[in-house]
């Protein structure tokens, strides 16, 4: 019984609040629209692909060892690409704005588990200069690893394409509003519980008898105002007394 009571009650909270809940719902979602579409700018993705491979002779047979030893290698290379020692080489030839930290950021390397092969995506506000990150990033990574790792086992295996009609990847309007949308109901059905539990004013004759736990035996109604009478003609208070013998119309 008291969990449904308490089930009562906390619906009579939301019901009580909706229009909170409900405007800061609205505020939310339209915040994230404007921004979405108006303030964030696109940003688009190009990817390239390198493939990790020792360089085989006619008498070389496929070595399982080697191919490990490649896999192991990976993880290093993707910590070298996103090095100073690359990306100010790619900073310099593409004249790009900005620090090796900064082109970082843009940068991320992936490879699939026991995989020869990496994966280097780009994030740009333009699609050209996202592509042209990705295929430097992998043509200078591709002419230093021999000075660096003394190895001369990396190819690019595919090259980022621009497309004609090349959409971008962030921001994604629907997404966000949902986002909003949820935050927003959370935020206002928090915010109507925390005023519910700081408003301790007595409102009805059912706050009261759940306060003092006893019966309520009357309520006593709001008595309006009485209009005062207007217009009320007054006993003329100075009129003479008729004396003895004298009658009202002498």
């Amino acid at each position: 019984m008291e969990e449904t009571i308490s089930l009562r009650e906390l619906f009579a909270v939301l019901r009580k609040r909706l229009w909170l809940i409900v405007l800061i719902t609205i505020i939310a979602a339209t915040v994230s629209a404007l921004i979405s579409f108006f303030v964030l700018p696109p940003v688009y993705e190009s990817k390239t692909q390198i493939l990790v491979n020792q360089a085989k002779n006619d008498q070389q047979l496929y070595n399982t060892q080697v191919v490990q030893t490649n896999v192991q290698l990976i993880n290093t290379y993707n910590d070298i690409i996103t090095s100073p020692a690359i990306l100010d080489k790619v900073i310099k030839e593409l004249k790009l704005d900005g620090s090796a930290a900064t082109l970082s950021g843009q940068i991320q390397v992936t490879s699939a588990q026991n995989s020869q092969v990496a994966q280097i995506v780009v994030q740009d506000t333009t699609a050209k200069r996202a592509a042209d990150i990705a295929n430097t990033t992998a043509s200078v990574f591709q002419k230093e690893v021999p000075k660096l790792m003394n190895v001369d086992n990396v190819k690019v295996l595919s090259k980022a394409a621009l497309g004609e009609n090349q959409s971008p990847v962030k921001p994604q309007p629907l997404l966000n509003v949902a986002i909003a949308i949820v935050v927003g109901l959370m935020v206002g059905i928090g915010l109507s519980f925390l005023l519910e539990y700081l408003d301790n004013t007595l409102k009805t004759e059912q706050d009261i008898e759940n306060i003092l736990e006893l019966p309520i035996m009357g309520v006593v109604t709001t008595i309006k105002d009485v209009p005062k009478a207007t217009n009320v003609q007054r006993p003329d208070l100075t009129a003479r007394v008729p004396q003895r013998g004298e009658t009202l119309d002498s």
